[in-house]
């Protein structure tokens, strides 16, 4: 085997990606509302498993209508779901699917928040669940929360038992049970109170009650609220806020219509005092909970009664009052929260706008950026602009804001110890089934603080306040306008491998490029900056040094240093062993003796969330594996999203993608096999007015294969030549034993010979959605089970129709080709090679 190392030199240039949210801005209508919320202290803490399993119609009404603080709980960031809008998954979809939730919130008004728990996929026991995620773990995580939170009340959404659907599910429900008690025992987790927290006691913890399909676990004598009201201040029912929430799951595929009207809801006491009236009956949710609070209950009255919408900084004055007088109250969870409520009503009735922001997206580890400060006062008040800091520089301003006028500085601000922009739960290596965060007061977090932050000092009415403004990278486009993403602070050097997996198959050489990524800013009126690392290209002396780039040891491969030039060190790499191996190679810095793994930046790019960057080690997975193929050129209709192709074009294929305009006669005619990516019949409807097409393209030789689809009933007739469903089943033990039912057929034997062996170091599944009620025409090659429950034999069915192989699986090789498991490269290669003669 010979590999040869390409490494390239080059500049990371700066792209432009779709818009993020803009700014905030409240109207008028919202003022009032949050003046509303500002009377209220009660607080609602709903926990589930994942992203969409919240109910988004009640988390809007608590928010919204009884004006109650409401956050929810993700045990999990969805990590291991399907993704219908892209190929990313693992961390890559936990992270959009966090941004998505991030959306959903800021529509129907609840926070959200994180344990460490990562989705390892469908379990079907709480006790696999518990135990793949550290149940100690998670749990402290869910008691922490709670004692940060303080909730009045804690609301589950699913049973502790197998009606919840989901070991993670019902999970959830049992360490919020567990966490109710613990939360308020100081003997539980007593190191949590070296971080500002003490022991909390819930008044009750409810299950929120649902009928979801046949599971109907409500019933008329549970405590029922009604929350389909409608919200006249922001002009939506609570059923049209939670369809626009709920939709934000654009990767889950989970847009959904508005409802609008009554809507009940339904509640089962788990623990604590009984309701029989209200979820926060006997709590008193009035400023009178707290010492001397009763005195801001009136001012609040008056507040609300004198607002005038078409003038809101005529409320400033009595608003500024509010704030010294609730500042001056004993230390305390509410009084902190509502200085925060007070505070960002200031901002919104003064309508004061503050900007912050640098020319480019990205920039480096202890570097000097311009950051543009914008300052407008429209209001017609006196404002002083005091001072601005930012990372503990700070300018003294002391400027008068005249009413309508703009103003604006630019400074040079040092990024001198500022991290890396990686997700805090990414910073340490992960455990099986968690991530690992041991600075205690991250946990729980949504996602990262700013990198930087522009904190504006003003007086207004004699008193000083802090307003903090994120540091945004603003830009223009030609057709969106005026657009803001995150300004990403990286490393001063970074790689990627190009490819990021390698297939060697026997006598076959590959290629791999390392690219590695100065970054080099420029900005306005300043020189060209040059980034100088020992034993690294230089901006000034690149045509003199060698980069002292290497890549780390594969076991089983023998490395051999043939040459090294100005831009390039060639390596030989020779397999040791005639075995499968599935190891990673790593790009190191060497720099005074030392060895530094670099990091790759990856970014996610989605029109509806902001720009993602996070940052992993430069690797390539190199897969060595005994692999025969039969056929050569493979039609691909991309699905939901998967690397499935790039696996192929890996193993040495072919590959042209197919959409509705190329699946005609002419199209497929030339093609060894077609395959149908993850979900491509529930995302394209055109591929159901494809059917005879396809069929005839079997009939005359070709070969179809359908990887996994959704619920199509008991008569799929519109994918197959025969009729087949897709049922729910599935086998979650990645390591599940696999029975060959027909043993003969040549999807076993060629061009590979398949064994038992071929099923090692599977990840996360053995497969989903599998046939059932198929046809006697159709073949069922394997057969397989988890613990505890039948076999299914409908993972892999396959049959001939005319000339030509049809087959279905659900087998999950959208998982496994892209984490280089060799046995699915074979079984893969073999399903192709169906109907392919032998001596071809």
């Amino acid at each position: 085997m010979k590999f040869f190392l390409v490494i390239i030199l080059v500049f990371l240039l700066i792209s432009e990606y779709l818009p993020a949210q803009m700014p905030e801005t409240i109207n008028a209508s919202e003022i009032l509302l949050r003046m509303k919320k500002l009377e209220v202290l009660g607080s609602v803490l709903y926990i589930a498993a994942h992203p969409d399993d919240e109910n988004t119609r009640l988390l809007a009404w608590l928010s919204q209508d009884k004006l109650y603080r409401t956050g929810y709980l993700s045990l999990t960031r969805g990590d291991g779901g399907q993704n219908l809008i892209g190929d990313e998954q693992g961390i890559e979809l936990g992270l959009i699917r966090t941004q998505e939730l991030m959306a959903a919130r800021h529509l129907d008004g609840a926070e959200q928040f994180f344990s460490r728990a990562y989705d390892f996929g469908f379990s079907k026991t709480t006790a696999e669940a518990l135990s793949i995620w550290n149940e100690q773990k998670i749990l402290s995580d869910v008691v922490w929360i709670i004692r940060k939170f303080q909730p009045d009340i804690i609301i589950t959404r699913f049973p502790e038992d197998k009606r919840a659907g989901h070991g993670q599910h019902s999970a959830s429900s049992v360490l919020a049970r567990l966490a109710y008690s613990a939360a308020a025992d100081p003997k539980e987790f007593p190191e949590q109170f070296n971080y500002g927290v003490h022991p909390w006691q819930a008044r009750r913890l409810f299950w929120n009650n649902y009928n979801f399909g046949s599971v109907n676990t409500t019933r008329e004598d549970q405590l029922k609220i009604e929350v389909g009201g409608f919200n006249p201040l922001l002009g939506k029912s609570y059923g049209e806020i939670a369809a626009d929430s709920r939709s934000q799951h654009r990767s889950q595929g989970f847009g959904i219509a508005h409802s609008r009207g009554n809507s009940l809801e339904y509640f089962s006491l788990t623990e604590g005092e009984k309701a029989d009236s209200s979820l926060l009956q006997n709590v008193n949710c009035s400023w009178s909970r707290i010492p001397n609070g009763a005195v801001i209950i009136k001012k609040i009255d008056r507040l609300i009664k004198s607002y005038n919408p078409s003038a809101p900084y005529q409320s400033l004055q009595d608003l500024v009052d509010i704030y010294k007088n609730i500042n001056a109250l004993p230390a305390g969870y509410w009084r902190d929260e509502k200085l925060k409520e007070t505070l960002s009503l200031i901002q919104a009735c003064s309508g004061l706008y503050l900007e912050a922001t640098v020319p480019q997206a990205y920039a480096l580890r202890n570097q000097t950026v311009p950051v543009t400060l914008r300052v407008v006062n429209r209001a017609p008040v006196s404002i002083v602009l005091q001072s601005v800091s930012l990372n503990q520089q700070d300018t003294n301003w002391n400027q008068q804001l005249q009413t309508g006028v703009n103003y604006s500085l630019i400074k040079r601000i040092s990024l001198s110890d500022l991290p890396i922009s990686q997700p805090y739960w990414l910073v340490e290596p992960m455990s099986p089934g968690s991530y690992n965060v041991h600075d205690q007061t991250l946990i729980g977090n949504p996602e990262n603080t700013p990198s930087l932050e522009a904190l504006f000092s003003i007086n207004l009415y004699g008193e000083s306040f802090l307003i903090r403004q994120k540091v945004n990278y603003r830009y223009t486009e030609a057709v969106r306008g005026e657009s803001y993403q995150p300004m990403t602070i990286v490393p001063t050097l970074m790689a990627y491998c190009d490819p990021s997996l390698l297939v060697f198959t026997k006598g076959k050489e590959q290629a791999l490029s390392v690219v590695i990524q100065e970054k080099v800013m420029k900005y306005p009126d300043e020189e060209r900056s040059s980034i100088h690392t020992t034993g690294v290209m230089t901006e000034s002396k690149a045509d003199h040094v060698s980069p002292a780039i290497s890549i780390t040891p594969v076991t089983g491969i023998e490395t051999r240093k043939l040459s090294v030039n100005i831009k390039r060190q060639n390596f030989w790499l020779k397999s040791n062993e005639q075995k499968d191996l599935n190891e990673e190679t790593w790009v190191t810095n060497l720099q005074h003796g030392a060895s530094d793994t670099l990091l790759q930046c990856r970014t996610i790019s989605y029109e509806h969330i902001p720009r993602i960057d996070y940052f992993k080690p430069a690797n390539s997975t190199i897969v060595s594996v005994d692999l025969k193929t039969a056929g050569n050129r493979i039609g691909y209709i991309e699905g939901a999203g998967d690397k499935v192709p790039d696996a192929l074009t890996a193993m040495g294929y072919t590959v042209i993608r197919l959409d509705e305009n190329s699946v005609t006669d002419e199209g497929l005619r030339k093609l060894d096999a077609v395959i149908a990516g993850v979900r491509a019949y529930d995302v394209h409807d055109w591929l159901t007015g494809k059917y005879t097409i396809l069929m005839d393209y079997i009939k005359s030789g070709g070969n179809l294969i359908v990887q996994y689809n959704r619920n199509q009933g008991t008569d799929s007739t519109g994918i197959g030549p025969f009729p087949f469903g897709i049922s729910n089943a599935r086998v979650t033990e990645e390591n599940a034993q696999v029975h060959f039912l027909n043993p003969a057929h040549p999807v076993l034997h060629y061009p590979n010979e398949i064994s038992n062996k071929d099923f090692d170091g599977w990840i996360q599944e053995r497969g989903i959605y599998f046939a059932q009620h198929f046809d006697p025409g159709y073949q069922p090659i394997l057969s397989m089970h988890d613990s505890g429950e039948p076999d299914q034999n409908g993972s892999l069915i396959t049959c001939t129709y005319g000339i030509g192989s049809f087959t279905y699986t659900g087998l999950v090789f959208f998982r496994e080709l892209p984490a280089g498991v060799p046995g699915a490269y074979r079984l893969l290669a073999n399903i192709i090679a169906l109907n392919q003669p032998k001596d071809k």
